[in-house]
């Protein structure tokens, strides 16, 4: 039987992974940390303090871990291949809560009388699992919300454009993984 992993490791590991993701804005990552820490680790005594010090300590070893990246990241052409596909008609939302959000955004531009040729999007968790495996899997859909399948030609161009940016990609079990760390440069912070 596996070992069970303390509620600590896991909110550190979540503190991590919200760090280096940098999709939270200051307030809402420290907020986000603040009720990680009250939910899973009741009785701390300062999960405001606890926050802050988690929040210090990952951006002090992001910001050492920066120093071996190479000039131009996965990250780098992620963003380059993702701004091609949002000037090519798709809609593009990263670190999106759901697929609910990903239907709003079709039907808003729809509802604007600019209908999307698609959508290409990933949750946060879809981040974590690109920061320490490699691997950021993305969902597809046709500008009607149907999932991309084998032979479309949105999936096709999709793929191609990842790997134009040099982002091996292919499509899997309903999504297209992309090979790629998720290594974005931290940004200085103004403190919560």
């Amino acid at each position: 039987m596996p070992e069970k992993v303390p509620a600590e490791t896991h909110v550190r590991d979540f503190t991590r992974s919200c760090v280096r993701a940098g999709l939270l804005s200051e307030q809402e990552l420290y907020d986000e940390v603040v009720l990680a820490i009250r939910t899973e680790l009741p009785g701390t005594d300062s999960p405001q303090a606890l926050a802050r010090s988690w929040i210090a300590e990952f951006r002090v070893e992001l910001a050492t871990d920066e120093v071996a990246w190479p000039d131009e990241t996965d990250y780098d052409r992620l963003q380059s291949a993702l701004a091609e596909l949002a000037a090519a008609g798709v809609v593009v939302l990263q670190g999106c809560d759901d697929h609910w959000a990903a239907k709003q955004a079709l039907e808003e531009r729809a509802a604007a009388g600019n209908p999307a040729r698609g959508v290409a999007w990933f949750t946060p968790s879809d981040v974590w699992h690109a920061i320490d495996e490699g691997m950021l899997e993305v969902n597809v859909w046709h500008g009607t919300t149907a999932n991309v399948a084998p032979g479309d030609t949105l999936l096709d161009d999709v793929v191609a454009v990842f790997e134009r940016h040099r982002l091996p990609a292919h499509f899997d079990e309903g999504r297209v993984e992309v090979t790629a760390h998720w290594r974005r440069r931290l940004v200085s912070p103004s403190p919560p």
